[in-house]
């Protein structure tokens, strides 16, 4: 069964290789999306090279809505998006993938349903095909080189939906079996190698080892030190100390 969290569906337009289409399942179900309509696919349905090519996403290809024609895929959509490289002397409203799917999550919020038009890998979608769209997303890419794989362009669009869907942090830091050193650990290693450095007498001379000692404790609270790396440090410092006292 589909998906029931509210979502645009993906509609590919006449694609010609069933290796795109398996592709394009990929991406979306990468990202959370299974709503797949496919018109007139070239190659026939159902095809073993997209479900090859799926990787696992096979349900999506299952499920896919299949329509002979682009009014036929949209018929129920109050709201489309068509997908193209190329301006086509047309006012619509041009978007980036990321405005777009905004755009989507309000309208979908609002009860509305959506679609998003690719065309097929030769040369994109027709005049046609865009004129009932009623706004057009444009990837941004290198102007010499703007032709997208099916795939790719869907990859994208479905990124930008999910990025906007959920609460994703722009940084995280993985722990590794450890967790971030308190402050009574960090004071602990800095009273050690304070310890052990006046021993050896790096303080010097007199009148610079306050201002030293400050610096020193400075840079241990600028670390982002875990509790495994404070464990570590002290662990280094003790064998430096025992390898001095045997060379002694």
């Amino acid at each position: 069964m589909p998906s029931p969290h509210p979502q645009p569906a993906f509609v590919l337009v006449r694609p010609q290789m069933g290796e795109n289409i398996g592709g394009a399942a990929r991406a979306m179900w990468n990202f959370g999306l299974d709503r797949m309509r496919i018109v007139d696919p070239r190659d026939g349905w159902p095809n073993q090279k997209a479900v090859a090519m799926s990787s696992g996403a096979g349900r999506l290809l299952d499920e896919a809505q299949l329509c002979k024609t682009v009014p036929e895929a949209i018929a129920d959509c109050t709201y489309v998006f068509a997908t193209t490289a190329r301006m086509r002397d047309m006012t619509k409203p041009v978007m980036t993938p990321e405005h777009a799917m905004q755009i989507a999550r309000e309208k979908i919020a609002a009860g509305e349903k959506v679609a998003v038009l690719f065309g097929p890998e030769r040369a994109g979608l027709e005049n046609d095909d865009i004129a009932p769209a009623n706004a057009i997303i444009n990837v941004p890419v290198n102007p010499q080189y703007a032709s997208l794989n099916l795939a790719q362009c869907v990859l994208l669009t479905a990124y930008e939906w999910m990025r906007g869907s959920v609460d994703v942090a722009p940084e995280r830091v993985e722990m590794a079996k450890t967790v971030w050193a308190n402050q009574s650990e960090v004071e602990a290693l800095a009273g050690h190698y304070e310890e052990r450095m006046e021993e050896a007498g790096f303080f010097f001379p007199d009148h610079k080892v306050e201002s030293m000692k400050l610096n020193l404790r400075n840079m241990w609270s600028r670390l982002p030190l875990t509790r495994a790396d404070v464990q570590m440090l002290h662990g280094m410092m003790r064998q430096i100390v025992r390898w001095k006292e045997r060379g002694d």
